[in-house]
This record gives structure tokens, C-alpha cells and sequence, in this order.
């Protein structure tokens, strides 16, 4: 499987060294039924991307070339600004001890 992730980023490289991703810059943090947790790290410079929550539904696409599978770079929402790390912390610190009820109803148990 983690071939096949590293081939999603295979167009994609390091904003910081420029170096390009690798099946070593992908460490699988968790694997369920549907979807994984990874970490992308930088294995040149050691640079964190974050944490993403891959649905699998799509990795196994049989008679798929490589390039067809490859995430592709697209203009999108600005970096994010400390008013939206505020406003996210605000929003986390008001949902309380009932904050599973924002989740999914097949998440809320496990």
C-alpha cells in the first residue's frame, strides 16, 4: 500500500528543499478498512507536512499508469493565517465532552 501512496505525491516535491517525495517521506500512521492517517515528512531535509486522512477507495485502480494516480499541483485557498488557527482553536475549545457527535455516525464508536 505504500507503494502505491508514494505514487500519489511522485509529481509533487518539498516547498522547502525541493527535494522530491519519497516512499521514505510517507510514514503510515494508521491503517483502517477505508482510509489511512499518514505523516508526510521531507526525507531530505525533514521538513513536516502534516498529518492526512487518505481515503483507499481509489489507490487500487487496476490497468492505472502511475502518472494517472499522481496528485497534480492546483491553485487552492491561501496559506493559513493566525486568525485561522484562532478561530479553529476557538471552535475546538466550545465543542465539550459530547465533540464526537461532529464526527461521521460510523466513526463515533471506534
Amino acid at each position: 500500500m505504500k507503494k502505491n501512496i508514494s505514487k500519489l505525491f511522485s509529481n509533487l516535491c518539498c516547498s522547502e528543499c525541493g527535494a522530491d517525495f519519497t516512499e521514505e517521506s510517507i510514514n503510515v500512521l494508521r491503517e483502517e478498512d477505508e482510509f489511512s492517517v499518514l505523516q508526510i515528512v521531507c526525507s531530505k531535509c525533514a521538513k513536516s507536512f502534516g498529518i492526512a486522512f487518505l481515503g483507499e477507495s481509489g489507490l487500487a485502480v487496476k490497468g492505472a499508469r502511475d502518472s494517472d494516480l499522481a496528485f497534480e499541483l492546483q491553485d487552492g485557498p491561501g496559506p493559513v493565517s493566525v486568525d485561522d488557527v484562532i478561530d479553529a482553536h476557538k471552535f475546538i475549545k466550545k465543542l465539550g465532552a459530547d465533540w464526537k457527535k461532529h464526527l461521521p455516525k460510523e466513526y463515533r464508536d471506534k
